[in-house]
């Protein structure tokens, strides 16, 4: 895990540049209006970012889902972590993946968000990927990570900005699984593998923000 030097973003410049040509799902293109943004603002490198991840679509879109799963978790992971507070100036806000790449700074929930919804638009089923708040245990703290399903009662394998590498749940003793949600619910984690859907994931308010900006970046 790399760690950036303080910097602190301010949100409202960037909200011009949520403009999408596509939504998340199926096509996937960024607009001429958000990469001429990004290079003016932000420069090359940042520009360059978002060019990586179209390629990253392209490379990816008839692969087998283990390769998928593989690239999309190397890609994000090699962008810097850095904390809310540091870098957006608040406890606990998550970060568009268009956000994630533009800064080259996150955490833990940004790192498994883009990466969640990447693979959706890579054709990734959603009902077989949940975004998983855990405990972290030699961290001590609390942590995120995707996890995907090959059936519904499978070991899921864990994407995780900690390690490149991709293992299943059952030899990532060191996360302790809370919750769990996707698009279409939201799950609590119980003893082994059983899980109590508990509600929708419009549940959680920064899912639903992180959404409204999501949309609003689809509108003209």
């Amino acid at each position: 895990m790399v760690t950036a030097a303080p910097v602190l973003w301010r949100r409202a410049p960037l909200l011009p540049m949520l403009l999408l040509a596509a939504a998340l799902v199926g096509a996937f293109e960024l607009s001429s209006r958000l990469m001429n943004y990004v290079q003016e603002e932000f420069g090359s490198e940042a520009y360059e970012r978002l060019e990586n991840w179209q390629r990253l679509h392209k490379l990816a879109a008839n692969a087998p889902v283990d390769r998928q799963l593989r690239l999309v978790n190397r890609f994000f992971n090699r962008v810097n972590f850095v904390s809310d507070i540091r870098h957006w100036g608040e406890e606990d806000y998550w970060a568009t993946p268009v956000e994630l790449l533009t800064t080259n700074a996150g955490d833990c929930e940004d790192f498994s968000i883009a990466k969640y919804l990447t693979l959706k638009s890579l054709g990734v089923p959603d009902d077989q990927l949940r975004i998983v708040y855990v405990k972290a245990l030699e961290l001590n703290q609390a942590h995120m990570v995707l996890a995907w399903y090959a059936e519904p009662d499978d070991d899921p394998l864990i994407l995780d900005n900690l390690i490149n590498e991709i293992k299943p749940s059952s030899q990532r003793p060191d996360l302790e699984p809370v919750y769990s949600f996707n698009g279409e619910g939201l799950w609590l984690n119980k003893s082994g593998k059983e899980h109590e859907r508990i509600g929708d994931p419009e549940r959680l308010s920064r899912w639903q923000e992180l959404n409204g900006r999501l949309t609003d970046s689809l509108r003209p």
